[in-house]
């Protein structure tokens, strides 16, 4: 179970990034951040600090199935990105 994130600042980069996923209830393909300019780094450095999560998802019903790498917000992302807000 994720833990709540340390009490320091986002930082612009992931800020931005929650802000794009907040903007996505059913989140958005990994492919899809990377190709705006989100580094991978990022992504996982919010997943690991409990800020998104990352399902694949199947697409399509043929033989092969093609999976995607979708990034939701979490909650504590939410609060997160709230609380960033609110100390501008």
């Amino acid at each position: 179970m994720a833990t709540e994130p340390e009490n320091r600042s986002l930082g612009a980069r992931r800020r931005r990034l929650l802000t794009v996923l907040a903007k996505a209830p059913r989140g958005r393909d990994v492919n899809a951040l990377l190709s705006r300019g989100f580094r991978f780094e990022t992504i996982a450095d919010l997943i690991r600090n409990g800020l998104a999560t990352v399902q694949l998802q199947s697409m399509g019903k043929r033989e092969p199935n093609v999976h995607l790498a979708c990034v939701r917000m979490t909650d504590a992302g939410r609060r997160a990105l709230k609380g960033a807000a609110e100390s501008e």
